[in-house]
Formats: structure tokens, C-alpha cells, sequence
């Protein structure tokens, strides 16, 4: 029986199930990270092109050689590709394409979440507690809200160790700009109070702001403050000239639209986002049936429970009408605390919005369908290769990752005939071995996961992967052994002597080996799943390091016991805010004099630190 070929991604295959129509395509590789995005006239003419036999240059054959799959956006126009690839590269910021130097990420406004809230800009992980409004289009956008939130509502937006620090009020409490919660010259009432109403004003719910902010300004016109209702007047005016700039081209500010496509019990509920009057593209979701076969069933389930989770718009269009409805779009509302309607029968615009949802929806599912068909193929392959009777439906792969013996951590990710299972992925820190004793590091990491699985009964992979030699593919077995583990095959992954993909060599228990080659279905999945447990196990040690690294450097400066180390991150509220703060600032903290700022400042930022004469903080008492 001869053994079907397949490429790790078929890009003629994909081509053809495209339209020529205008669109944005992304090349994603294995790891999901995204390698390009890039916009086209007509899709399939151009994604075809890559595909053909006209020379390329390295940059493109690099990027080819790394593509596991491809995603699609239909539009409408080539204008709206345009606009749409340059959101996209923005928001993405993929590997190959060309970005400016000055690319950042949207600007949100952050609320945070403390009992005196401030209000800033942010911009990247959302890390900070609080409540996050946006996007916004651009920093000027940001600015300007912000403007009119400090003139309005006069909430703080110093940093918290300027803010607990102060002992008179600021500048931005002498122009106006500021109540100055930090020395109690405002009510923690009235200072709660402008925050819901800020709150109101970020969510959209401006009329009923402005309605409130009305009533204020005839009261202080009945008690004859007629500077106060001036200002008032102002701000409202001011209020619904932004409501009259959040429609751009007749489009809603916000709007989700979603449409669904199944084949059998395959189903893509495709979202298509406005924001601010802006299309921010399209996302497929790909929901578990159960055997479902009821388009109008599933999307009711996803619309419950994606907006259970995430802040929904106003107007949500569907391209059917579901089961309870009304009932979902009281429970949207009541949760949200503003009206939200689900529209299933649209006219005009919205309804050139749905089609383009439903087009893209049925061409995310056949892209989808085609993925999985590709992934058993390759498992068919795994399974022949093996001298297997059945289908592999669990694969393990084990790797460890290290710098030069510091952080060792040991990685295990599971694949499935789906593909990879990341909730059941693992990590091991892997401590009590010689630095660097990647076989020791790799029996240990063996015997921890299925010394559980054997103690308790756990499920066990049908293959076990080893990323790495001889050496520890016998650790492997070893540990195995050990424990009483049979059933389960197992199979090291070596490098090639180039290291080059394709060249592995495959490694068995009994001193077997084999070079399936680069054209090699199995060997591709392989691949797949060795390449996301290094990338796993490379993430983990990192963060391991890095930890190490932050937590040790306080603790190594003599005079710093564990109390100190508490008072000084909790103050500056982390070892970023630490490092940042002068030496007078940092002797401000309880229990640090000005010698030990010193030396905590010098250590921080590599310069030489005074002597002590503390003792260490293992043998001293902070009393």
C-alpha cells in the first residue's frame, strides 16, 4: 500500500475553494502566530499566485515554508480590503510584513478597579484590574475623551505611588481638572458618584448622561449659579457632538453581525465587528455540536453564551431567527444595563453586512473541513508507520528547555485527532538534578506525569514522543519501565545533522531508526506536535527564568528580608514601579532608611552598591 502524499499545507487545494472576490488573507503558522496579511482584488487569483511555479524570493519561499494554514475575509470592495489589512497588521503585527516603526496596538481608556479609580490610556495586555473602554481609533481620539472626562467628572489620573504620596493638592485640582481624592477634599460618595456617571458616558448610555447633566444645569439655574449652568450647558453640547461622530458613513458605532454555516454537524458562526464606526474584520468561531444539526439551535447557543462573557453592542443582526429570542435579549440587556436587540430581518446596509457574513462563514467552514481531512490523513500515515491496527487518539510529547541548566522545565502536550488539546498541555519544573542533565531532567519529568496517571488511573497516550536522542529516549523508557507502563509506543525525534525540517531522524526503543523524509505525512505530524512542545516548554522556562531573575534580586541585597521585600513591591506595586522610583522615594517606604535606598537603587540599576553593615536577611529579624 503506498502512502498518500500531502503537503504540510496544501495551498493549490485552498485557492481553488476561493472566490474572486476582493478580500484580506492571513498565512498562519503552526503556533497560530500570524505571518502575513495581505489584501487582494481578487482572492483567488492572488493567493493562487503564491502557490505556482514563478520564482520567489527567499523572504516568500521562507514565509511559505512556515505557513500551516490560510484565513480568508471577503468584502465587498477593494477600498474596504484596504482599510481592513491595514486594521488587521495594526492589531496583529505579523512577522512578514512591513510595519512602522511607531505601530502600536489600539489605545483604550482603563478605569481601575481600586476605592479611589483613576482614569488613563492604556495601551497592550490588559493586566492591569479594571474596566476597559474600546477600542479607540487612534491616541487623539483617547485624548480628547479624556479631556472631557477630567473637565466633567474631575476623577484622578496620577499613579498610585504619586497618589498615596501626596500631601497637598496638584496642579490638576488648581485648574479644575481634579477633586483631589488623595487629601480627602472630596466625599468618597461623590467621588463613587462620578464614577458611575463616567461609567454611563464610556459605555455609550450618553442620552442618559446628558439627561441627567440637563436636569443639573436647571438646578443650578433655579438656585441662580449661572456660571455652574454655564459650564454644564457646555459639556452637554460637548457630549452629543461626540455622539454625532460616532457614525461614520451612515455605519452604526456598534454593531456585531453574525450569520452560520454547517455541513452535517460541522458548524462556523462567522462574527463580523463595528466599533466606533469601524470594521475591525471578521472571526470564525467553530462551535462543538454534540450532533446538532439545527443552524438556528447552535447559533442560539453561541449567542447566549459569547455574549455571557463578552460586553455586547446595542444591535446585534443574525441571519436567522433562534429559539428564545426575546428572552436573550432581555437577559443581554439586564445584564449589560442598556438596551440590546437582537434584528434577524434587515434591509439595506445591514443587510449587505449579512451576506457578506454568510459568505465568509461558508468559506472558514469548507477551509475548516479541509484542515481536518489533512490532519486525519496525516494521522492515517503516523498510524501505518507505527504498525498500528487503529488510529492514534492521544499523542504525547514530551521536551525540556533550559538556559545553560538555569530554570529547567520540562514540556507535555497532547494532540488528539483533532489536533492539539491545549487544555491538557503540562509543564514540569523540573529541580534536585546537575545543571544541564537534560537525560535526569527528562526521567524525571516521565515519572511525574505517569506516576500520577499509574496511581490514579489516568488516561495514557497511544504514542509518546521524546524530543531529542538516544540518550533520552532510554530515560524515557527507563521511567516507564519502572512505573509498569506497557501499551504505549514510544519514539524519540532527533535533529538531522543539518537540523534542517525534514531531516529528522526517528528513534525506537530498540535501537531502530528511520528518515521518513520532508515528504512524509507522518513525519509531519511529527513535526507539528514536536515543534509546539518546544515552543511550550521554551515559553515556560523563560517565564520560570524571568521570575527567578525579579524575585531573587531584591532578596540578594543585604538588609532585605522577606517583610521589606512585601512593604517595597506592595508600595510601587511591582518590581517595574520598584525600578523606576528615585532613592528618596524609595526611603519613604516603611522599614527602609536612606543607606538601604542606596544600595536598593544600585543593585536595581547595576551600579555599585554601598557596603552594608546589616546583617543578611537570613540571619537578621525585622521586627
Amino acid at each position: 500500500m503506498s502512502k498518500p502524499e500531502l503537503p504540510a499545507f496544501d495551498g493549490k487545494a485552498f485557492a481553488k475553494n476561493l472566490s474572486t472576490a476582493p478580500g484580506v488573507y492571513r498565512m498562519i503558522a503552526d503556533d497560530e502566530g500570524v505571518l502575513y496579511v495581505g489584501k487582494a482584488s481578487a482572492l483567488k487569483n492572488r493567493v493562487s499566485s503564491y502557490f505556482n511555479a514563478t520564482p520567489k524570493s527567499a523572504r516568500i519561499m521562507a514565509m511559505l515554508a512556515q505557513t500551516a494554514r490560510m484565513e480568508v475575509t471577503v468584502t465587498r470592495t477593494e477600498s474596504e480590503a484596504l482599510i481592513l489589512e491595514n486594521q488587521l497588521i495594526k492589531s496583529l503585527k505579523p512577522r512578514y510584513n512591513v510595519l512602522l516603526r511607531d505601530d502600536k496596538s489600539y489605545p483604550y481608556v482603563l478605569m481601575t478597579q481600586e476605592p479611589w479609580p483613576r482614569i488613563a490610556m492604556h495601551r497592550g495586555p490588559r493586566a492591569v484590574p479594571g474596566r476597559y473602554f474600546g477600542p479607540y481609533a487612534s491616541v487623539g481620539a483617547v485624548r480628547d475623551t479624556l479631556n472631557l472626562m477630567h473637565k466633567l467628572f474631575k476623577l484622578r489620573s496620577c499613579e498610585d505611588s504619586v497618589f498615596r504620596n501626596r500631601s497637598r493638592p496638584c496642579l490638576q485640582h488648581q485648574i479644575g481638572r481634579c477633586s483631589a481624592p488623595c487629601v480627602g477634599l472630596v466625599p468618597a460618595r461623590d467621588y463613587a458618584e462620578s464614577v458611575r456617571r463616567s461609567g454611563l458616558f464610556l459605555e455609550g448610555r450618553s442620552d442618559e448622561l446628558s439627561d441627567e447633566l440637563v436636569k443639573s444645569m436647571e438646578a443650578a439655574s433655579v438656585r441662580l449659579d449661572f456660571e455652574e449652568a454655564a459650564r454644564l450647558r457646555d459639556l452637554v453640547a460637548s457630549i452629543r457632538s461626540l455622539q454625532a461622530r460616532q457614525y461614520v458613513d451612515g455605519r452604526a458605532a456598534d454593531l456585531d453581525v453574525l450569520a452560520i454555516a454547517m455541513q452535517g454537524a460541522s458548524a462556523c458562526v462567522l462574527l463580523l465587528a463595528f466599533r466606533d464606526g469601524r470594521n475591525l474584520g471578521t472571526r470564525a468561531f467553530f462551535p462543538k455540536t454534540n450532533g446538532s444539526e439545527n443552524p438556528e439551535e447552535v447559533l442560539a447557543a453561541f449567542v447566549s453564551q459569547y455574549y455571557g462573557e463578552q460586553q455586547p453592542p446595542g444591535e446585534i443582526v443574525i441571519d436567522r431567527d433562534i429559539p428564545d429570542r426575546e428572552l436573550i435579549e432581555h437577559a443581554l440587556s439586564a445584564a449589560g444595563e442598556r438596551k440590546v436587540q437582537l434584528k434577524y430581518s434587515v434591509r439595506g446596509e445591514r443587510a449587505g453586512y449579512l451576506d457578506l457574513a454568510r459568505r465568509n462563514a461558508e468559506m472558514s467552514l469548507a477551509s475548516e473541513r479541509t484542515s481536518h481531512a489533512a490532519q486525519h490523513l496525516r494521522a492515517d500515515a503516523l498510524r501505518e508507520m507505527m504498525g498500528m491496527s487503529a488510529l492514534p487518539s492521544r499523542i504525547e510529547c514530551f521536551d525540556i528547555s533550559h538556559t545553560m541548566g538555569e530554570a529547567t522545565v520540562a514540556s507535555c502536550v497532547v494532540f488528539d485527532a483533532e489536533g492539539p488539546v491545549r487544555g491538557q498541555y503540562r509543564r514540569y519544573n523540573i529541580t534536585g538534578i546537575e545543571p544541564g542533565d537534560d537525560y535526569a531532567a527528562m526521567h524525571q519529568a516521565i515519572e511525574r506525569r505517569f506516576r500520577r496517571a499509574v496511581e490514579e488511573g489516568g488516561v495514557m497516550p497511544d504514542i509518546l514522543l521524546i524530543d531529542g536522542g538516544a540518550g533520552q529516549v532510554a530515560q524515557a523508557r527507563a521511567a516507564l519501565d519502572d512505573l509498569g507502563v506497557e501499551g504505549v509506543a514510544l519514539m524519540g525525534v532527533a535533529k538531522g545533522p543539518a537540523r534542517r525540517p525534514g531531516d529528522e531522524e526517528l528513534l525506537l526503543p530498540d535501537g531502530r531508526s528511520m528518515r521518513p523524509g520532508a515528504d512524509s505525512p507522518a513525519l509531519q505530524l511529527i513535526q507539528q506536535v514536536r515543534d509546539e512542545a518546544h515552543r511550550f516548554a521554551i515559553t515556560g522556562h523563560r517565564g520560570r527564568r524571568q521570575k527567578a531573575r525579579s524575585s531573587s534580586r531584591l532578596e540578594d541585597i543585604p538588609g532585605i528580608g522577606p517583610r521589606r521585600r512585601a512593604n517595597l513591591l506592595r508600595h510601587f506595586g511591582g518590581l517595574g514601579g520598584l525600578k523606576a522610583a528615585g532613592v528618596e522615594e524609595i526611603a519613604r517606604v516603611d522599614g527602609v532608611n536612606a543607606a538601604l535606598a542606596e544600595r536598593i537603587y544600585a543593585t536595581l540599576h547595576g551600579l555599585e552598591a554601598p557596603e552594608s553593615n546589616e546583617p543578611t536577611s537570613s540571619t537578621r529579624s525585622e521586627g
